[in-house]
């Protein structure tokens, strides 16, 4: 359960610690208050880009010089706290840094500990816009229970853009050939 979160120049948080969370919470404030970006703070504690989907260099707080940290504490029962980090430095904003206990790690190696999944209002194109967007939110659903999913996911990812580059190529091979293939 996740019962401490802080907030390092990240978006309109200058320095924010939200302690005691391991029960339910209710977020409540103004319009523009930052309680999305608490929202979005947490999601980043899980692989993939978060609640927004928004770039590094877009997360960091506009004064607070290109980097930015989210960290939690996480209670796991029968054993010791475990805290999880992420985050960017100001000399390199588009590069995401990962700690598990103070330790680097891969972004992937969060959903060892932590699955989260949401569903927002802006999600209700899902239902009915293209298909991809509807494979990425299963992929994230998987990905909670199966965290080797995000390694699978990010290889069949890559093998269709690469497909479709070679499809858009005027010199593509016989369409023969390609039937071939696509079975």
């Amino acid at each position: 359960m996740l019962d401490r979160l802080f907030l390092s120049r990240f978006r309109n948080h200058g320095e924010t610690v939200l302690s005691g969370t391991a029960q339910f919470n209710l977020l409540v404030g103004e319009n523009g208050a930052g309680k999305t970006n608490v929202l979005e703070a947490i999601s980043l504690i899980a692989p993939g880009r978060g609640l927004r989907r928004a770039g590094l260099p877009e997360i960091a707080a506009q004064d607070g010089g290109g980097g930015f940290a989210v960290s939690a504490d996480l209670c796991v029962p029968g054993a010791a706290p475990v805290r999880l980090g992420t985050g960017t430095a100001p000399e390199r904003p588009t590069r995401r840094l990962v700690q598990v206990n103070g330790a680097n790690a891969t972004a992937t190696s969060l959903a060892e500990w932590l699955s989260i999944g949401w569903l927002t209002p802006a999600m209700d194109r899902l239902f009915t816009e293209s298909a991809g967007g509807r494979r990425r939110f299963l992929d994230r659903l998987v990905l909670a229970l199966r965290p080797a999913h995000a390694g699978h996911a990010a290889r069949l990812e890559n093998a269709v853009r690469e497909r479709n580059r070679m499809l858009a190529d005027p010199r593509t091979p016989d369409p023969w050939w390609l039937d071939a293939i696509e079975l």
